[in-house]
């Protein structure tokens, strides 16, 4: 193999795919980067067996080959090169000669025979929507999945259409979020896919600006965007009918700003205790909301907002932290809060239908 070729866009490529490496004593060239020349294009290539990423760019062929190069070491070094520019790669043996214009190495490669092939499914339904809004949904609900694989169905995100509307869905059972994405384009689609492959989905796409064709197979999805294609293994399982849940009515509406409460929850979490406790109490005849929290070796202290408020008296507890995980999906200068005695409080931003995030009160 070897090639020349632009600096800038095998650093892009090469530090997209480097994330998704991992170490496995069983299959140590899970550990490295398979990079493939064909056609004058350079196929840069990670996977660790749960999540591929492929990435192609355009290159200057002189000879065409393959070779597995330590992911770590190749990124490390190409990230402190100057951007500008081309480099030259070139396989001899066992090593790859990397050769720009102010620094010369060669890195020891590994046997690329057991590289395993990153898989596509060539049928299935598929769907085309931007990578905008594939993020927009990713991002706005993948942090509300469970950490643990205890049960799998509880650490994915759900993805399914409705109406020719897509739905992005996850919850650990403590909280739930939800965002619509409407598209009347979209196909039949229905899958779970594991949380944290979304998170390095959301992260490989999120600068990409094109439409994206996403292919669903029997225990894979597929993401073509461009020069970019990603392949998730998908979780066997049903997930929670969540819609059940969902309050119908509240006995407290409220709207306050989102500025005003993120930075009421932050002085709170300096006062929590080990559970993360919160008391909201709502008084509509003042129309004020107060956020309570108290550690015994720390202090206790209460904040009041001015709020917009409809509904009675209320005083309910929450885990402040799962309230706070959920700005980062809000937009809107305000935010409606829905609450009931005994029922999950529900965090809508006001004036956009299309995200609903539900927190579980703490029992007394």
């Amino acid at each position: 193999m070897k090639i020349k070729c632009v600096l800038e866009k095998l650093k892009a490529a090469v530090s997209k795919t480097e994330r998704i490496t991992t170490k496995k004593a069983s299959l140590p060239v899970l550990e490295c980067l398979l990079l493939e020349v064909v056609d004058n294009m350079l196929y840069v290539r990670a996977t660790n067996l749960d999540i591929g990423v492929e990435i192609k760019i355009p290159v200057k062929m002189d000879e065409p080959g393959r070779v597995a190069v330590p992911a770590s070491v190749f990124s490390q070094y190409l990230s402190h090169l100057p951007s500008d520019g081309s480099v030259e790669l070139k396989h001899n043996g066992k090593t790859l000669r990397v050769s720009g214009s102010t620094s010369n190495t060669e890195i020891k490669t590994r046997e690329d025979d057991e590289f395993p092939s990153i898989p596509k499914v060539e049928s299935g339904t598929k769907t085309e929507l931007s990578t905008e809004k594939i993020t927009t949904g990713f991002k706005s609900v993948w942090y509300a999945a469970s950490p643990s694989s205890m049960k799998p169905e509880l650490s994915s995100v759900y993805m399914f259409s409705e109406d020719g509307d897509l739905f992005f869905v996850a919850t650990d059972s403590f909280r739930l979020a939800e965002k619509v994405i409407k598209d009347t384009s979209v196909g039949d689609i229905s899958v779970l896919i594991p949380h944290q492959n979304v998170a390095e989905i959301i992260r490989v796409i999120s600068d990409l600006d094109t439409d994206a064709t996403i292919t669903v197979g029997e225990n894979q999805v597929t993401l073509m965007a461009g020069d970019t294609y990603i392949s998730s293994r998908l979780i066997d399982g049903s997930f929670p009918d969540y819609k059940k849940i969902i309050p119908d009515s509240s006995d407290v509406s409220i709207n306050v700003s989102v500025n005003e409460l993120s930075n009421s929850l932050r002085i709170s979490d300096i006062f929590s205790d080990k559970f993360n406790q919160l008391t909201i109490t709502v008084n509509p005849d003042n129309k004020t909301l107060q956020l309570t929290s108290s550690n015994t070796d720390i202090g206790e202290n209460t904040t009041s907002i001015p709020v917009d408020v409809k509904g009675v008296d209320l005083s309910v507890q929450f885990n402040h932290r799962y309230i706070t995980d959920v700005f980062g999906s809000i937009s809107t200068p305000e935010v409606q809060l829905n609450l009931s005695q005994d029922a999950p409080m529900v965090i809508k931003p006001k004036g956009d239908e299309s995200f609903q995030y539900l927190v579980m009160p703490m029992s007394n």
